[in-house]
């Protein structure tokens, strides 16, 4: 069972010289353990190291007690990324579904990190909160709450928190930055598509997007969501012409990595308990980013 407690820093420092000054002495085998299994958790930091800057006022959590090696719970790709007593975030693979569906209900990021979640807290009231999804084909950063508290407070925000996707899409955009609008409803099918704004379940959809490289054939896109709707970024990419890479439901021809290349890049948030700003960034997936290497 894992004792956690938070110990503020009181001067600048960097983070191995502060847990080995930590009150009852730890040697540094067992801080660089600490470290290693995943069991410091710095605010703003992806993953605390040795040289972590600290600013006095930090709150350090520790987590005490016998570690296994992180992600001995979670499938090959499904990472923890940043842990504290309010969120989790986590960088989930292609092809992991967010929750579970009528037809899935085990191998989802939910389930495998609500266990993970049991395993380090079997004697707490350890729990999982859905904040938000990413389709199953998509990779990326997600955000998950362990409170109903900061799960409310996240979704009552959630227009505050700023969310970055990077896709690679067939052909050339031009001009080469701006902002998709459009009304988008789900046909029967669960095929989403434009329709007449005047349409009572007509929602409206927002994107901007920015080109940051091009190839023969393909570009790759800094995509920033004003709203957030189902499959948007699909849907208006293929209606402009240029759907993404291995996207065959909405339209695309080619699917060089054998998965779409659409990626959860960025979030930046408030936390929602402390208020402190967060931001974390993980970069294209080595499939995409071959892409970008080849002659396309």
């Amino acid at each position: 069972m894992h004792k956690e407690k938070t110990f503020t820093v009181a001067e600048p420092c960097t983070l191995l010289p502060f847990l080995l000054a930590l009150p009852g002495g730890i040697s540094r085998k067992d801080a660089k353990n600490l470290l290693r299994f995943k069991a410091v958790a710095v605010p703003g930091v992806v993953a605390p190291v040795h040289d972590t800057p600290l600013a006095a006022g930090t709150q350090v959590r520790v987590s005490f007690g016998k570690h296994t090696p992180a992600g001995t719970v979670l499938p090959s790709g499904l990472e923890i990324v940043h842990e504290d007593d309010a969120i989790f975030i986590v960088n989930k693979p292609a092809g992991l579904l967010t929750m579970a569906t009528e037809s899935e209900k085990a191998r989802t990021a939910y389930a495998y990190l609500s266990a993970y979640v049991r395993e380090r807290a079997p004697m707490r009231d350890a729990r999982v909160f859905i904040v938000h999804r990413l389709d199953r084909e998509t990779s990326g950063l997600l955000i998950f709450a362990r409170t109903e508290a900061a799960q409310r407070s996240l979704q009552e925000d959630w227009k505050a928190v700023k969310k970055i996707y990077l896709a690679i899409v067939e052909g050339i955009l031009s001009p080469p930055q701006g902002t998709l609008r459009s009304t988008l409803v789900e046909s029967d099918t669960l095929q989403v598509h434009s329709t007449h704004p005047d349409r009572p379940d007509a929602k409206t959809a927002i994107t901007h997007y920015r080109t940051l490289r091009t190839g023969v054939r393909t570009a790759l896109l800094e995509l920033t969501l004003d709203t957030g709707r189902k499959n948007q970024l699909r849907v208006q990419l293929s209606e402009a012409g240029h759907p993404i890479v291995g996207d065959d439901k909405y339209g695309a021809k080619t699917d060089p990595a054998r998965r779409l290349a659409l990626h959860a890049a960025e979030l930046r948030l408030q936390h929602p308990f402390t208020g402190a700003p967060l931001h974390f960034q993980i970069p294209l997936p080595e499939k995409l980013r071959a892409l970008l290497h080849a002659k396309t």
